[in-house]
């Protein structure tokens, strides 16, 4: 599972065998994990996060998006 980036406590990342599905990342503290949707930026599932953290993750993916999508693309090989 690549690590796209790292930014205080949160890990953004996919799974190598996500390829099928529309780009998207993972982001893990602790125990805590949510999946957003890159194009367009919409929050798939959380666990564990609260709105607060909810809000920022949801704001660095925002920040990001281009070199998220990019790297999504890099590694599958496809575009949107």
């Amino acid at each position: 599972m690549p690590s796209i980036l790292r930014i205080g406590p949160y890990r953004f990342y996919f799974f190598s065998n996500e390829g099928e599905e529309p780009p998207h990342v993972h982001i893990d503290r602790d125990a805590a994990t949510a999946k957003v949707w890159l194009g367009p930026l919409e929050l798939a599932r959380s666990r564990g996060f609260r709105p607060r953290e909810i809000n920022a993750i949801m704001q660095i993916a925002a920040e990001y998006r281009l070199p998220l999508l990019e790297a999504w693309h890099d590694f599958f090989g496809a575009s949107d």
